[in-house]
């Protein structure tokens, strides 16, 4: 059957709130490790992933940070407003944008809406002792959200310093509680470094100090790459088929030498998270974008939702070829880091061309996350949820956790 007439009733499983963890482990790393190999799952303890691994393979992580995306203005009326920050508008760059002074523009999700008819909202804070005021003016709609200006009186404070003076956490809605102090550091990778993301690449969670050094006693090369990851990675599909979802663009980075060392290992990897996943598939589009054309630009290297499935047969080319053209791409254009943008589907019939093994948590039922693990696994996903429903594993953003090693 044609990807985009899969029904995503069939992608469905009964998934107990009680089995929904609300908060992570007391230790990251004691969390549980359900192993799939090539048919048969059994199940550890997620600091002996390792063990699994085969030495000398790479093992590639998102190093997206979580933002404080959420800021609340209280209305003199006392209704209270909420902005969520979705992408940059202006600056677009994510790095620029949280540098910038006294004026910044977003796109943003907009709580109690009908409560905001005009004018501006405002509220005063405190950075590093010194009271400033935020004011928030709506420039018109965007997409499903609201283009949204933010201004401030202190030209010495970055909006990064405001973020973390007001901001807070936005943890998955399907948690039903606040956010509260402890997931400022329980809901971030400890080895998050570029901020962007408005959720976490939870695979992540897990690793420890310990467990990397462990990687690294046991021949395992680590490399790492950045995908912002937007609030429509919680977005349910509505439609009866997937072909009427419309995936959300997500921004990635690759430095050059990530890049230089995926090549090194032939172009295979052992993804962390649903998000290394869609990066590293998607490299292999944009080199296949400049077989064909080797004058495009990075503009023209966003990778389009249903695009893998509308390649003809005689336009695919080795893995390593693909990635091979985008270094050379890079050589030419004298850049360190390939800055784009993906809205890739994985689906089943999607055929993987760089990710060999997959490190994932367990995804919500009728999800493009669990579509994305079917088509991994060669549509046996319900094997390994049936096992984790019965073995008391704990689900989602702060739950436990999987290697997925599909057979050749």
């Amino acid at each position: 059957m044609e990807t985009k007439h899969i029904h995503i009733s069939d992608y469905t499983y009964e998934l107990p709130d009680e089995r929904i963890a609300k908060f992570p482990i007391a230790q990251r790393d004691h969390s549980k490790l359900l192993v799939y190999r090539r048919g048969e799952v059994s199940e550890d303890i997620f600091f002996h992933l390792p063990d699994y691994l085969p030495s000398g393979a790479l093992m590639v992580f998102n190093n997206t940070k979580v933002i404080q995306a959420r800021i609340h203005f209280r209305k003199e009326t006392g209704a209270l407003i909420e902005v969520f920050l979705l992408e940059p508008a202006a600056p677009t760059d994510y790095e620029l944008m949280f540098q910038t002074r006294n004026h910044c523009e977003w796109y943003c999700l907009v709580g109690n809406l009908k409560k905001w008819k005009e004018g501006s909202l405002s509220r005063s804070l405190q950075v590093n002792g010194v009271e400033l005021n935020l004011r928030a003016t709506r420039l018109g709609e965007h997409g499903t959200g609201q283009h949204i200006a933010f201004d401030w009186d202190n030209g010495n404070v970055s909006f990064a310093e405001i973020l973390d003076a007001v901001g807070e956490l936005p943890i998955p809605p399907y948690l039903n509680r606040e956010t509260q102090e402890s997931d400022k550091t329980t809901y971030q990778t400890v080895y998050s470094k570029i901020k962007g993301s408005v959720a976490a690449p939870t695979a992540g969670l897990h690793f420890t100090p310990q467990v990397l050094a462990d990687l690294d006693a046991h021949g395992i090369d680590r490399e790492e790459l950045t995908l912002h990851v937007g609030a429509g990675t919680f977005k349910p599909v509505k439609s009866e088929e997937i072909g009427g979802h419309e995936m959300h663009s997500e921004y990635i980075s690759v430095r050059k030498q990530t890049l230089e060392k995926l090549l090194r290992h032939h172009a295979s990897a052992i993804a962390v998270g649903t998000t290394s996943v869609r990066t590293l598939e998607s490299l292999y589009y944009i080199g296949v974008k400049l077989e064909q054309n080797p004058l495009l630009t990075e503009e023209e290297f966003h990778v389009h939702q249903w695009e893998p499935y509308q390649l003809a047969a005689d336009q695919e080319i080795p893995a390593e070829k693909a990635i091979q053209n985008i270094l050379d791409y890079m050589q030419r254009n004298e850049l360190n880091t390939l800055h784009t943008s993906t809205q890739i589907i994985i689906a089943p019939g999607y055929q993987y061309k760089i990710v060999k093994m997959l490190v994932t948590n367990f995804h919500q039922p009728q999800s493009t996350l669990l579509l994305l693990v079917s088509a991994f696994v060669r549509g046996d996903w319900r094997k390994i949820y049936d096992y984790a429903l019965a073995h008391d594993f704990r689900f989602l953003s702060y739950g436990d956790s999987s290697l997925l090693i599909p057979g050749e």
